[in-house]
């Protein structure tokens, strides 16, 4: 079997192991490129799948790279003025930001949305195809999670591209990823943040704690998925009414 064949082989196989990704409902278009980098196209159920198929792949013998085409199927789909009126008034309202300037580019064009007297920070954001990239300039790591986050919230995302950059530039660590899943689930106004537990060991994140629906639990979830930085989630929330 040329090399090739059997790269593309072990990579949907590595697919197929992890039931997250759900490639038999959600097939990918896989492609080999000169020096062994991988095209991965096509539109997953979730967050999780898209993290973990990325992982996967990566992991198999023989790929040095991997072009990331993968979208995410959104839970409404809508237009890009409608994602960006969303993510628009999203930033303006979040109050961590308050001292941030806001630009938006759409068609082309680039507009200051807000421009603070005494700035702190840049948000930069454009949406095409439902996929947000979101650029610019914060004071922490913490500052970019929660945006990416809240572009993740849109129901028409269908990806969310962080090149925000945090400056001055500052050391990741697990105690970071667990503050801003705390933070991101404090935010979310249908998760009671309050009877969950939050903790991180190599940039996977485990909950603990009781909620009151399944619903709720499944929520918790995305929400740590979303945020920038994590690599896997282990949900052990229990379910009580």
């Amino acid at each position: 079997m040329p090399d090739d064949a059997r790269i593309l082989d072990a990579v949907r196989a590595a697919l197929r192991s992890e039931a997250a990704i759900d490639i038999g409902n959600h097939p990918l278009a896989l492609e080999l490129a000169d020096e062994h980098t991988l095209i991965m196209d096509g539109e997953l159920a979730s967050v999780a799948g898209k993290k973990l198929a990325l992982e996967r792949a990566a992991a198999v013998e023989g790929i040095d790279g991997i072009v990331d085409r993968i979208r995410i199927v959104p839970a409404q789909r809508m237009g890009d003025g409608a994602i960006r009126d969303e993510l628009r008034a999203a930033l303006l309202q979040e109050p961590a930001f308050a001292a941030f300037a806001i630009r938006e580019t759409a068609k082309g064009r680039t507009e200051l949305v807000r421009d603070p007297p005494q700035q702190n920070g840049l948000i930069e954001y454009r949406v095409v195809d439902g996929v947000v990239t979101l650029n610019g300039e914060v004071p922490g790591l913490g500052h970019k999670r929660l945006a990416g986050v809240l572009a993740w919230w849109i129901p028409g995302s269908r990806d969310v591209v962080n090149g925000i950059a945090e400056v001055p530039p500052e050391e990741d660590n697990d105690g970071e990823v667990a503050d801003a899943v705390r933070l991101a689930l404090e935010k979310d106004v249908f998760v009671n943040a309050g009877q969950i537990r939050v903790s991180a060991r190599n940039s996977v994140v485990t909950l603990d704690g009781l909620v009151p629906t399944e619903a709720e639990k499944d929520m918790a979830e995305r929400d740590a998925w979303y945020v920038f930085g994590v690599d896997g989630v282990v949900n052990r929330l229990g379910v009580r009414p």
